[in-house]
């Protein structure tokens, strides 16, 4: 199904797998060889949105920025895993190192028999006092969790009702919002919103509607996506959806719905700006492009941000310290579409139930149709050591969601987050 989020409407990209193979030094207790793997989609129009780029072009930056990466590691440069994400280096920059981090600790948990979990606890990872943080002793108290909900995004092509669709995929899959409801039991939601403020109400009050049918409480977050100029843009959404509560029913209960508001204001101007008039807490997504992201958005009126696998594990970690060390106003949220089931889907899972978080964004499921196109034998073996995560549904191994959540006791295993690789042999290297 297409994909329409900001300026780009997503139909098709490739995902990128790595592999590391490390040697550890030290005597019979302490030596030998083991390999982890990550996994990573190449979207374009995330990391750089420059309209006068193609597909083609922002594929080629990601591509380039794992290449650099690989060299540096191989060339054995005096550095740390912590090192690459610093102020001045973007998104794109810093892609290629967030994957082969994520190996070489694969690689690394495997080495020492020990789970992702029992390496960030025990500091395995090394780290030491950061801006006056005893990190060590924060990721001692850390506990991953054994179920996590999904927040279902809705995104500015998604049918919202059957009335709404053209034409069917035709494999037996929710396609519409009140399919999705119905069938996984979400109770989280992420709702897109484009920047024009008549659409952009109707499309909400039209969400509403379906939404409104859930007997349970529901809770919500809207992702502006850069989509607007300045805050005061922001404020005057957040202005008519308030006043929209009193003329227009199918809105009041949306409207206490939401939790906070993702990223609305582009990246370039994000951070110049003060967050005012806003009835919600904001998040910095595409503008946490570096370690010291956080604290400026901070300093400028944000109170969360988010982690992505593809941003870098550690600058999680220490974000999450942040919001401890700074209070509860503080927060982190779990913000990533498009990872598919397999090595990436369960080490973002991992780390996201580490931090504490509770709900991520988790729907490329929705979009992708499951592990179809993988060989069966994948498939089969992702299923059988992580057979509280996936299902097999409509002729694939897919994740599943219950009650809207997501079963993830099983990652909590040797290595990060996975008991099965890739079927690497049916791989094919991209001209």
């Amino acid at each position: 199904m297409p994909f329409r989020f900001g300026v780009v409407t997503l139909s098709a990209a490739p995902q990128a797998f790595a592999r590391a193979r490390i040697r550890i030094e030290g005597g019979a207790a302490g030596g030998g060889q083991a390999v982890g793997a990550a996994a990573e989609m190449l979207v374009p129009k995330w990391f750089d949105k420059d309209p006068a780029l193609t597909n083609e072009d922002n594929i080629g930056q990601l591509r380039g920025s794992l290449r650099s990466a690989r060299e540096a590691y191989l060339a054995h440069e005096p550095r740390s895993a912590w090192a690459h994400s610093s102020p001045g280096r973007g998104l794109v920059e810093n892609f290629g190192p967030a994957l082969l981090d994520r190996a070489l600790l694969d690689a690394l948990c495997r080495a020492r028999g020990v789970s992702f979990q029992d390496a960030v606890r025990s500091n395995l990872i090394g780290a030491g006092e950061f801006e006056g943080m005893d990190l060590p002793g924060f990721f001692s108290g850390l506990s991953q969790g054994r179920a996590i909900a999904a927040r279902h995004t809705v995104g500015l092509l998604d049918p919202i009702t059957a009335a709404d669709l053209k034409q069917r995929a035709g494999d037996g899959l929710p396609e519409t919002l009140e399919e999705v409801v119905a069938r996984y039991g979400q109770r989280w939601f992420k709702l897109k919103v484009g920047g024009n403020l008549k659409a952009d109400l109707e499309r909400l009050a039209a969400i509403a509607s379906v939404l409104d049918r859930i007997a349970e409480p529901y809770r919500a977050s809207l992702d502006g996506n850069e989509q607007y100029e300045e805050m005061g843009a922001v404020a005057e959404l957040w202005s008519a959806m308030s006043a929209a509560m009193c003329t227009d029913i199918r809105l009041r209960r949306l409207v206490d719905s939401i939790a906070f508001i993702e990223q609305p204001v582009k990246r370039d101007k994000a951070l110049q700006t003060r967050v005012s008039g806003v009835g919600k807490p904001v998040i910095i997504d595409e503008s946490d492009d570096a370690l010291d992201a956080f604290p400026r958005a901070k300093a400028m009126g944000y109170r969360g941000v988010s982690s992505k696998s593809c941003k870098g594990l550690y600058k999680s970690l220490v974000n999450a310290a942040r919001c401890k060390a700074w209070g509860g106003e503080y927060f982190m949220t779990g913000e990533d579409l498009t990872i598919q089931p397999g090595l990436a889907l369960q080490q973002d899972l991992a780390l996201v139930s580490l931090l504490g978080l509770t709900h991520a964004e988790r729907n490329g499921h929705h979009y992708v149709n499951g592990m179809a196109e993988l060989p069966e034998s994948e498939q089969a073996a992702f299923l059988a050591a992580h057979p509280d995560l996936y299902e097999r549904s409509q002729g694939a191994v897919r994740p599943r969601i219950a009650g809207g959540e997501l079963e993830i006791g099983s990652l909590d295993c040797v290595g990060f987050a996975s008991a099965a690789m890739p079927d690497w042999r049916s791989m094919r290297s991209l001209q």
